[in-house]
């Protein structure tokens, strides 16, 4: 099955949310390195105000810095600059790991002013390293607290979804998947497809997703059965979803992609369909949480902190769904229909504290590596 190319820059934009946490609660045991971590400690920094004359800021230009797949509806953007008359200049600067880490580098003297993009899984790369100054947006009140992760709000919640195993509902071999157990049980064997951890982020999400599952003294055990029941591993989420999975025309029915996947392959079907073709296997689902912050140094923190109240609103919020296909962080934003029927999210979704993930990332894929790859 050829998918529309919407579908597919739609999902590559969640492959770029380097996955993945939650909330600062953890369902496994913290490590000591995360414990020791500065991440969310009080940063002492002085937090940006609004501008006491919204009119002062006419004729201004900023930089926001996204990832590669940042998209939004043609005039939204624009949108906020009839409304403030501010100009805001769009930059891709690569994945959401360059992202972050060419942040890094220019730390205190940003090249833009506004970063959108780091997610929960770098986010305490960027916090460590004084990225952003704090900023409470007017419209926090409408994000629901588990999405706001860092107490002194130097990000502020702009989006989050859930990377979930996906199945294709009529090539099962058997009963529909139910639990993560379910994938090592020998009537599924040869069926599931995930992505590398290393370079994938819905593959990395899947391995934080059974850390947080079965704990440090069973996640390694976990994988093990997943080998011997024949896992497929591939590099990225268009090979494991479009070729190997049922959806490309693959002999595997069960596939890691998106709690909003069963929506995309509503819209984007080749023929009018009444239901999605695949469901969500919810107990596999992690949290992801997308951020935008204030750069510090910028030159230009008033016009930033006016930009960041506008990515809270209705206007930005209902444009996010059908362009990048993630929920909304405005719990008052409409979603859209598809939405609605077909995209419900887990309502327990596995999770890790950002520093456990910072502190253990390297560590926890060497050990994937050498159960999978040998």
């Amino acid at each position: 099955m050829t998918k529309n190319r919407r579908f597919v820059r739609a999902l590559a934009a969640m492959l770029m949310m380097a996955m993945i946490a939650a909330a600062c609660g953890s369902s496994s045991d913290t490590s000591a390195a995360a414990a020791d971590s500065e991440c969310f400690t009080d940063p002492g920094l002085e937090a940006v105000e609004l501008a006491s004359d919204p009119a002062s800021l006419d004729g201004t230009t900023i930089t926001l810095a996204t990832h590669d797949s940042f998209f939004l509806s043609e005039g939204t953007l624009e949108a906020f600059t009839a409304e403030t008359g501010i100009t805001v200049e769009q930059v891709a600067v690569g994945d959401a790991g360059q992202l972050v880490s060419q942040s890094v580098l220019t730390a205190g003297t940003p090249t833009a002013d506004v970063l959108f993009g780091i997610d929960n899984s770098f986010l305490c790369r960027g916090l460590e390293a004084d990225l952003f100054s704090p900023y409470v947006s007017s419209a926090l009140s409408t994000v629901a607290d588990d999405l706001q992760v860092d107490p002194f709000n130097r990000v502020t919640p702009i989006d989050f979804s859930d990377v979930c195993v996906n199945y294709w509902n009529d090539a099962l071999p058997g009963d529909e998947p139910a639990s993560l157990e379910d994938l090592i049980d020998p009537v599924n064997a040869g069926q599931f497809v995930t992505e590398n951890p290393e370079t994938s982020s819905p593959g990395f999400a899947f391995l934080l997703a059974t850390i947080a599952r079965f704990g440090e003294d069973g996640w390694e055990e976990y994988w093990e059965s997943l080998v011997e029941n024949d896992v497929s591993i591939t590099a990225g989420w268009s090979e494991a979803y479009e070729v190997e999975f049922t959806a490309g025309g693959g002999e595997r029915s069960i596939v890691t992609s998106y709690a909003s996947s069963p929506p995309a392959e509503f819209l984007f079907a080749s023929q009018p369909v009444d239901a999605p073709p695949t469901s969500v296997l919810f107990d596999s689902c992690f949290r992801q949480i997308e951020f935008a912050g204030i750069l510090a140094g910028t030159e230009h923190p008033e016009a930033s902190a006016a930009l960041i109240d506008f990515m809270l609103s209705p206007t930005y919020q209902e444009d996010i769904p059908l362009n990048m296909f993630v929920y909304p962080a405005n719990s008052e934003a409409e979603l859209p229909e598809a939405f609605v029927d077909f995209g419900p999210l887990a309502d327990e979704p596995l999770i890790l504290d950002p520093a456990e993930i910072e502190a253990n990332r390297d560590d926890w894929t060497e050990r994937w590596n050498a159960i999978v790859l040998g």
